[in-house]
Formats: structure tokens, sequence, C-alpha cells
């Protein structure tokens, strides 16, 4: 197959061939009730009440190296329609067989707009973004998102989350191996995705580690240590005028590993994040 046919498809149809499963239709709904309840409600709230919460600024001085790339804005925000195309396409291609897996997808897509949500009303975070309104994206980012949900980044979250299970779908279904061309188009793209954040100023390196350690913590058979290293070894091969790139990818697989540390002894999975984002005010 040739290489856009899955990061090129049309997120409309995918949608569409989404709804066309009646049982897909109760996840779909939970999943959008979660993400406008546990990100644009709680997250509009807090920025019509600013007294009354509590708000940590998480830049770290790495992010002075990550040029500010307005390039970068369209794979930014093509996180969502990234997962709803994974998921068309995995109807499409296996039918009625894929319903489970993408069932499975969609909750877990509404789980972990909840569970990180339980960290944000804890203690809102954020960064200094740059102001600017050069493109009509960016004047949308500003109106859409008060930038107060950093820690953990559900960019990283679901952008990591749609190249696991995606790959776990297919590994089940396709027992001919057809499809590893796009299973290497969506790691490509949840690494581009999680790159993203930092081009356009929107977080800083700090959000990607709590982001991977928050899915660890979520799910730690599917989205186990081992994954999350492999991921973080992989960003920033082209790094596009970033420097210290190492020291960056190094700076995120130890503080991972320090969150999961932390969080071994504690009953609560988010003590390492609010400690961290409680250090930070």
């Amino acid at each position: 197959m040739s290489k856009k046919s899955l990061l090129c498809r049309i997120t409309l149809l995918s949608f569409i061939k989404i709804l066309s499963y009646k049982n897909l239709w109760r996840s779909s709904i939970r999943c959008i009730a979660s993400i406008l309840h546990n990100f644009f409600a709680l997250q509009y709230k807090a920025a019509l009440f600013p007294k009354k919460q509590i708000l940590s600024h998480v830049d770290h001085p790495l992010d002075k190296n990550i040029p500010f790339d307005t390039s970068w804005v369209t794979i930014y925000m093509d996180f969502s329609s990234f997962w709803i195309r994974t998921q068309g396409f995995l109807l499409e291609k296996f039918g009625k067989s894929a319903v489970p897996f993408v069932r499975d997808f969609i909750d877990t897509i509404a789980q972990i707009y909840c569970f990180a949500a339980s960290v944000y009303r804890e203690n809102f975070s954020t960064t200094a973004r740059p102001r600017y309104y050069g493109k009509l994206k960016f004047i949308a980012i500003h109106i859409f998102d008060p930038h107060l949900m950093c820690v953990p980044s559900l960019h990283v979250m679901v952008a990591v989350c749609t190249f696991v299970k995606f790959c776990q779908a297919v590994a089940k279904l396709d027992d001919k191996n057809d499809y590893a061309d796009e299973i290497i188009q969506t790691r490509e793209r949840s690494l581009a995705i999680t790159e993203s954040i930092l081009y356009v100023k929107q977080h800083s390196v700090n959000c990607i580690p709590a982001a991977l350690y928050s899915l660890t913590r979520y799910n730690n058979t599917q989205f186990e240590p081992d994954i999350m290293n492999d991921f973080i070894k992989d960003l920033f091969k082209d790094p596009q005028g970033i420097t210290l790139g190492e020291d960056i990818k190094l700076h995120i697989k130890n503080m991972y590993q320090q969150f999961l540390d932390e969080g071994a002894s504690s009953n609560d999975w988010r003590y390492p994040l609010l400690r961290f984002l409680e250090n930070t005010r």
C-alpha cells in the first residue's frame, strides 16, 4: 500500500465508518462526553475562575533548545483525526472482526481523558507559549485551548495510545502481515505528534514523561515501560533545529523512570505528578 493510504484518509469518512456500526454508538457517545467534560468544560471553568485554581508552570531550561516552528501546527492539530482515521481503517479492512478492538480503543480514549483529568482537578499546569496569531490554526488553538492542562499531555497520551493499540489490533486481525507499512506510518505519526507539542510550544519536555508515566499507570501491560522507553529512543531522529536532542531524550527517559520509581511506593498513582507540580508552583 502507498505511504499515504492511512495517514491521508479523510477523517470524516472514517468517523462515518465508525458510526455505521450501531454497537459502537454507545462507546462513541461516552467518548465524546468524556472529552467535553474532562477537557473542555474543566479547562474553561478553570480559565473563568483562575483565583480558585492551583496552577504550576512546568517549563524546563531544555525547552529553550527547541525552536518555535509554526510549520508543525498541522501535525499538532492532527492528533484527534489521527486516532479516528486508524479506527476507520481497521473497520474498512477487517469489518465486523475489528469492532471489539475499535470499541475497546474508543473506551480507552474516554478513560484516558478521565484519568488525566484526575491530575488537572488537583493542580492545573501551563507553560510559556508565544502569543502568535499569524496563522488561522494558531488563532484556533488560542481560542479553544486556555492552556491549563500540560501535565500530563493528552496529546502524547492519545498519540501513543493510538500507535500501541493499533499495533495490538493488527497483530490479532492480520495473520498475513499485510499491514506492516501501516504500523510504521502509525508509529511515525505518533512520534511526530509528540515532537510537535514542543515545536509549537504547547508543552514542555517535562510533559512527555508525565504522559508516558500516566499511560503506564493506566495499564501497565499494554503500555509497559519497555514500550515507552523504545518510543523515547526514537524521538528526534530528525531534530530539525533542536540542539541538545540527546540531552532532551535522556531527560525524558530519566524523568519517566523517576515517576515510575516514586509511584511504585504510593497508593495514589498521581503522587509523583502532583509532587512535581507542587515543586514547580
